[in-house]
């Protein structure tokens, strides 16, 4: 009984669901506060995205005439309990050894839910437009995924020995070193950031939403606490993808002593990198993206999977 609901305080509170929001929306901040200052503008108060948070919650919220309601309003809530799941998840293996054979596999299909349940959510609204973002989304996820895994199996190449458990990864990587630290792991780094970028639908690949062609395409049709849900899911993305990458090429979360500080740093290289890719390059086509991850991305993970088979 005291196992269970330890595990619904951890789902919950820390570090599932509360935490990660905070974090995440945090991060968002960061993210929109840089952004606004790479357009030379001020930028939001760090509060603002919890403002905005309470203020959609307080919306109703409004089902377009011919929707199936059901799949349009559980849908983001699937996409929410996946995101959280993965988050504690990672953090139970990073701070207590807490884990399960092929935890990792586990993490990766989760991954992919929260566009899923956009997919679905789109689908179910019956708006032409939201399901055009839907297509795209389609497209986007089977462009991806190929070179986001082979990238995550690049770094499970280099542990020793060979594991799925996500602390196992950890625990060889304090022991032998981080799998950044190798050509191999550099590539693999380079590949699984790119591919984030498209699981969080930030620019070049926004194509799903594309604000000016779509008007934000999958969830254009949500509103008040249904579009909270969107938002919050893409808040703890943002955040729970630096957290994998720190694990699987990093080291490792570290939150003792000057551990602490490094964790956040990289932490905060992570976000910087992909909010810099967000911030300065123009959205690409559908087509254009399919190419460039089936293409040169591709390739690239595929010679960081040979390099490190090789021990490079």
């Amino acid at each position: 009984m005291a196992s269970t609901l330890g595990m619904v305080v951890n789902f919950l509170i820390f570090p599932g669901l509360v935490f990660t929001a905070i974090i995440g929306l945090l991060t968002t901040w960061v993210d929109r506060k840089v952004s606004a200052r790479v357009q030379w503008r001020v930028g939001p108060p760090w509060y603002q995205p919890f403002a905005d948070m309470l203020k959609l919650i307080g919306k109703e919220i409004v089902i377009p005439e011919g929707a199936r309601a059901t799949g349009f309003l559980l849908a983001p809530l699937a996409g929410l309990a996946a995101v959280t799941l993965v988050s504690t998840m990672l953090w139970m293996a990073n701070l207590y050894g807490t884990n399960f054979l092929g935890d990792l596999i586990v993490v990766i299909y989760l991954l992919t839910i929260p566009s899923l349940g956009m997919i679905i959510g789109a689908s179910a609204s019956s708006n032409p437009l939201a399901s055009v973002g839907a297509s795209r989304e389609m497209k986007l996820i089977l462009a991806y995924e190929l070179p986001f895994v082979i990238a995550i199996f690049t770094a499970v190449t280099h542990v020793d020995p060979m594991t799925l458990r996500l602390e196992g990864i950890v625990a060889s990587q304090q022991a032998s070193g981080s799998v950044i630290a190798s050509a191999s792991g550099i590539i693999a780094f380079i590949v699984a950031i790119l591919c984030a970028q498209a699981k969080l639908t930030y620019p070049p690949f926004d194509i799903p939403e594309a604000e000016t062609e779509l008007m934000d395409g999958t969830h254009m049709e949500y509103s008040g606490a249904a579009l909270a849900v969107v938002k919050l899911t893409q808040a703890m993305m943002l955040f729970t993808l630096p957290v994998l990458f720190i694990t699987i090429f990093w080291g490792g979360v570290d939150v003792t002593g000057w551990g602490l500080l490094w964790t956040i740093l990289k932490y905060v290289l992570i976000v910087t990198i992909i909010v810099l890719i967000k911030n300065t390059n123009p959205r690409v086509r559908i087509d254009q993206a399919v190419r460039f991850f089936w293409g040169p991305v591709t390739v690239l993970a595929i010679i960081g999977m040979i390099l490190a088979l090789v021990g490079l």
